[in-house]
Order: C-alpha cells, then structure tokens, then sequence
C-alpha cells in the first residue's frame, strides 16, 4: 500500500490556535474529536476534509438531534452490555448484524443497543459514498460515524446502569464524560498520529466497546469509593453551565476522581480522534483512493429538517433514555 505524508505543521498550528484546549465530552467535545480527526489524514484527503472542516464539525452532533426525534435511533448510540450473559457477549462480539438478529432477534438487540453494528453498517455507506464520489453523503456520513465511534469509547455508554441509576451514583455520565474533560483536557495530549487502515472494522469496533465496558469498574468502584471518604458538602459545589446554575461535583471531588482513574479519560478521547481518522481512511481506501480535490466545497444552509431536528431535540418529542445531554 502506497505510504502518504502527514503534515505534523498542521497539528502545530492547531496547538497554536488554541483547538486542543476546553473539550467537553458533550455537544462540544464530538465537534472537536471530529475536527482533530481531519489532522489525522493524508495529505490526498486532508486539503478535502479541510475545505469542509467546518460541516464535518458542526453535524457531528446530529445522531444525538436525531435520538428525540426519528425512532430507532437512540440504540445507535450505546449498548447494554451488561444485560447479556459473559458467553453471550463474546458470541455477540462474533456475529454480524444478520447473524444477531437470526439467533437473538432484532427486538432484543435495539432493546439494548447496537452501536457496533451500526458503525459496521457505516463502514459500507460511507465506501459506496466515496465510490460515487457523492460529495453530501460523504461529509455527512463522515461526520455521522464520528459521533457513534465515539460514544463507543464512553464506558457509560456500555451499561444499564449509564447514568449510576441503579447504584445510587446519578449523575456520573454527565461526570466522567463532561466535567472531567472541561477541567483537565488542557493537560491532555493529542498528539496521535496519521490515520492506518483498519483491516477488520467489526473487530475493531468491538474492542472498543469491550474496553470501554471493561473500564466500568473504575468508572463506578471510584466514585463509590471517594464518595464514602466525602460529604457532600465537600463533593458536590453550586457552578454554572448553558447559563443555569447548577449542582456539580466539586473541583476537589473531580481532581481526586481524575487521579485515579490514572489517565482513562484521556486514553478514550485519543482513542476517539485516532479511531475516527482511521474509519474515514479506511473507507477512502477501500473505494479505491478517489481524488478527493475533484469534489470541492459543499454548501450547506441550515435546512427545514435540520431546524426540526433541533426543536424535536429541545422539545424531547421521543421519551428515549436520557444519559448526559448538552441542553
């Protein structure tokens, strides 16, 4: 396979222009793993994703828009996979999507999620989409799949208990996958390299999902555990957040929680930027390395289905499962 070039000025001027910095892992922090992707790619795909750096970013909060308002699409974002017996999971990670629903049926598996399944599923639009050289669902694909990667990488994304519902934690989603980021993401590292292929994406998205679920018991057994050392006077503290004051764990609580989780939040948003390029080059790759220069510049204008998918997002039109939501 032909070797491309990675241009490590672009990630310097991205360090300089400050794009590392602030991330969230709501509504924001998908925009910007999105955006670091793009720096990923070779150079026969960077000055196209480049020109379109500004749509890849802004849509990749779409799916979670779509979750209040097109049924089915909620599952796409997670899957319970403490809900299966340890034997059943490994033989889930084993089969494909006709397979699943052949032994377990479809009503089971969107009971639970399908994450997986849907960023295999992605694999073949966004190839076919490079093979037609469809410049719209290019960027939309591209920018769709980036999300549901990576919510494959957030460990509450893998649980019943996504949220500490069921273990007296309510609130931890929004903890680990948002105020962790927004208070320590300046002192990550984003240097992560060019984009390589990805000979089996089934595989590798199941690792991911596994890893993520594997992750849990840090997720839940040190919060417990830090928990039982403070008072909530000492845990939680009165912030504001989208302009509302709010209850929220304390800088104190979050430094200590942070620490010993010993790096994990950092390693699943690398993880996130790093996977995303790799899915985007595969694809390209796959379709037979098209020239890209050829495709231009999409125009995009905020559309009557757009401006609907933010109002059935606001207004909660589908009573789907709430996790941690940037409203």
């Amino acid at each position: 396979m032909k070797k491309y070039r990675f241009s490590f000025i672009l990630v310097l001027a991205l360090l300089s222009m400050g794009v590392f910095s602030s991330f969230i892992w709501g509504f924001y922090a998908h925009q910007q793993i999105n955006r670091l992707a793009i720096y990923t790619l070779p150079e026969e795909m960077l000055g196209f994703y480049k020109k379109n750096i500004d749509y890849v970013t802004e849509n990749a909060v779409n799916p979670d828009r779509r979750r209040y308002a097109v049924e089915g699409e909620a599952p796409r974002h997670y899957i319970d996979l403490d809900i299966y017996p340890k034997e059943v999971q490994e033989d889930l990670a084993s089969l494909s999507w006709s397979k699943a629903v052949e032994k377990y049926s479809e009503d089971t598996l969107m009971a639970y999620g399908v994450v997986p399944w849907q960023v295999v599923r992605m694999k073949y639009q966004l190839t076919d989409a490079f093979v037609k050289r469809d410049l719209p669902n290019i960027l939309r694909l591209s920018a769709d799949v980036g999300h549901y990667i990576a919510d494959a990488h957030v460990p509450l994304h893998t649980t019943e208990n996504y949220n500490g519902q069921m273990t007296n934690q309510i609130g931890i989603h929004g903890f680990w996958e948002s105020r962790l980021p927004e208070l320590f993401s300046n002192d990550y590292s984003f240097w992560i390299g060019q984009a390589t292929y990805i000979n089996n994406i089934h595989e590798s998205i199941w690792d991911v999902v596994l890893s993520s679920h594997a992750a849990l018991d840090s997720v839940f057994g040190f919060e417990n555990e830090l928990t039982l050392k403070m008072d909530d006077d000492k845990k939680f503290s009165v912030g504001e957040r989208n302009g509302q004051t709010i209850k929220q764990y304390s800088k104190d609580f979050s430094k200590k929680y942070h620490k010993m989780l010993e790096g994990q939040v950092e390693k699943r948003m690398r993880s996130s930027v790093k996977m995303v390029g790799n899915f985007w080059y595969t694809c390209w790759v796959d379709a037979g390395q098209p020239n890209l220069d050829e495709l231009g510049v999409f125009e995009f204008e905020s559309n009557g289905d757009e401006v609907e998918l933010k109002k059935a997002w606001l207004r909660q039109i589908l009573k789907v499962r709430k996790e941690a939501d940037d409203i």
